[in-house]
């Protein structure tokens, strides 16, 4: 079981933590009551460490779909002798207004199984394993299901069908009828909090209808995108929403760790937290696909958490905890496999001390687009991101790790250099939301001209006939493409068209997906084409006018999504599968913001508003 493709996972989300949900029915990951917590079940990257399955006894022919606007999945099984609907969620509460999805949420999985036509009889298998496998809970029956305790977590199982208990696992095997349902429950809560009740199948259900209701609400409200491959970027945004930790406005990278770049490869790392990068280029995203009406939250919420850093004069940290977290120290689990055995299996993430001054770029951009949503700016948010800018001014002329946390020395990274252009050039757009002086304006339109200076100085490289990776290199990289998405050169500039060129003939796989680099990053092994890297070109094509190219692009990326629409970080240049951790939020931010600027280039080209 260890061994499903990453594709073959789907996506379900309280907006508090998440699960994977397999083809056959069965949850292989679910951390709780945070994305960031141990796990539960963590067969996903090891046969013993946990899983809850229900599905058919018999072979089957698996479809699924989400619910209409909602991240309710429903798993059809078709045996020889019936069909029958596997319906899983995380619930959460029902707000009346729509606005605060997952603001509440009872930390729960809920699972109901309907037969719509003959007879099928089912299997469950419950199998809890504590801290990622490594603790096999307590677990005992009770009247209506059976309890899993492990230190102060409990786990409470509503079954409307008896157990049995073998090693520290239930089992059940039952038959359903057309038109019989049954509903399960399973609930988490601390020796500290008070204990639920068990829930019955209309209780389930009831929670079923205000999830469903509660996402329909959130999709009207804030979805309004109707443009080309409508569908996909609505989706992409529920799926960006999901990946939020509402308590604080955090927003994880993906809701899996070790997911590997490679099979077999130790490219695994941890992407349970919150980049700053990622963050901001996530609200930058569902400023197309999700109307994001919370923005302020993950403002606040990083000014926060930061603010004391840039106050001193230093580098904004490029990652934090869900809650605020700032020590995120890497460690490796080796009681685990990894998928595929790919080892080690890692949590927390070592790159969380870099220094990746590209951060304030994509913070002070989400700022700019965002601004409409972010009129009621608090002194402490205001100041914070008016330091990030006065932080990029003063530290840009350093090396560093650049946007690929690259584990190498550091360098003079373009991208890098970039973003603190960016950054400069967003802060003086918002000068007045900032509250800043003219002396503090005029600092930064120098220092934000020195370093456009630099970059087509340095960053060229007329040997290649493209701008680099780095001043001084010789390597292409495709962040070069963020040049002409940012305003930076115009993407029809003859350099620009020269970068974008280059990169679409000697950056590519043999199916056109690019890579981020081709360099050395003194790391073992190798990594698949980059989803990302292949919007961004989709994007920058449909900047120069070669629409059809740019939507060429856009299809073989999406062409790799699941059959729920969900896409890893990497494909595999030899197989074609998926790679990376998944659902990967760089991969549906690239396909909102490459949709988006398609459908602008052809509303140019035609004329049309």
């Amino acid at each position: 079981m260890s061994q499903r493709p990453i594709a073959d996972y789907a996506l379900i989300s309280d907006c508090h933590s998440a699960a994977l949900v397999s083809s056959a029915g069965s949850i292989d990951w679910l951390c709780m009551p945070r994305f960031d917590a141990p796990s539960i079940f963590g067969r996903l990257l090891d046969e013993r460490a946990g899983h809850w399955s229900i599905h058919p006894t018999h072979p089957a022919t698996v479809s699924r779909r989400y619910v209409d606007r909602t991240l309710v999945l429903e798993t059809e099984f078709r045996t020889d002798r019936g069909t029958v609907i596997l319906q899983d969620t995380m619930p959460v509460a029902r707000t009346g207004d729509g606005h605060q999805l997952g603001a509440a949420a009872p930390h729960a999985v809920l699972r109901c199984v309907s037969c719509i036509a003959g007879d099928v009889e089912m299997e469950l298998e419950y199998a809890p394993r504590g801290e990622y496998g490594l603790v096999t809970p307590l677990l005992t029956q009770a009247e209506r299901g059976g309890i899993a305790r492990a230190g102060a977590s409990v786990l409470l199982l509503s079954s409307p069908v008896d157990l049995t208990v073998v090693d520290a696992t239930m089992r059940a095997r039952f038959a359903l009828r057309a038109g019989e349902s049954v509903c399960f429950a399973l609930q988490h809560h601390s020796t500290s909090e008070p204990e639920p009740h068990h829930l019955d199948e209309a209780e389930i259900r009831q929670q079923i209808a205000d999830t469903i209701t509660a996402w329909q609400s959130w999709s009207s409200l804030h979805q309004r995108y109707d443009g080309p491959w409508c569908e996909l970027v609505l989706h992409s945004g529920r799926v960006l929403q999901g990946l939020m930790f509402a308590p604080t406005g955090a927003i994880v990278a993906a809701p899996t760790t070790s997911l590997p770049e490679t099979p077999g490869g130790s490219r695994n790392w941890d992407y349970r937290y919150t980049w700053v990068r990622d963050a901001s280029l996530t609200l930058n995203a569902l400023w197309v696909a999700a109307c994001p009406l919370e923005a302020h939250k993950f403002f606040n919420f990083i000014a926060s958490t930061a603010l004391t850093q840039v106050r001193r004069g230093g580098h904004l940290q490029i990652m934090f905890g869900i809650g605020g977290e700032h020590d995120l120290t890497e460690r490796e689990l080796p009681h685990l496999s990894g998928w595929r055995d790919s080892r080690p299996v890692r949590i927390g993430n070592g790159a969380w001390n870099q220094r990746q001054l590209d951060v304030y770029g994509e913070l002070l951009d989400a700022a700019f687009r965002l601004r409409d949503y972010l009129t009621d700016l608090d002194e402490t948010t205001r100041e914070f991101l008016a330091r990030a800018a006065d932080s990029a001014a003063a530290l840009w002329k350093q090396k560093d790790n650049g946007i690929w946390e690259m584990r190498t020395r550091p360098q003079h990274f373009l991208h890098s250099k970039l973003m603190c252009w960016v950054a400069l050039d967003r802060a003086m757009a918002l000068a007045d939301t900032l509250n800043a002086s003219h002396e503090r304006i005029h600092h930064w339109q120098t220092t934000r001209d020195k370093i456009r200076n630099a970059i087509l100085k340095r960053g060229w490289n007329r040997k290649i006939g493209a701008f680099t990776q780095a001043f001084g290199s010789r390597t292409l990289d495709a962040s070069a493409l963020m040049m002409a998405i940012t305003g930076f050169l115009p993407a029809t500039d003859p350099r620009m068209i020269a970068t974008i060129n280059a990169i679409a003939d000697r950056l590519t796989d043999e199916r056109g997906l690019v890579y981020r680099y081709l360099s050395r990053d003194a790391l073992p092994g190798t990594e698949g084409s980059f989803l990302l890297c292949t919007f961004w070109l989709a994007e920058t094509l449909a900047a120069t006018g070669a629409i059809e190219r740019a939507r060429e692009t856009f299809a073989r990326a999406i062409a790799f999504a699941n059959d729920v629409g969900l896409l890893a970080e990497e494909v595999d240049p030899a197989t074609g599968e998926l790679r990376g951790n998944f659902p990967q939020a760089f991969s549906h931010i690239g396909l909102v913001n490459a949709a988006w600027a398609i459908t602008q280039a052809e509303e140019v080209r035609t004329g049309s508003p």
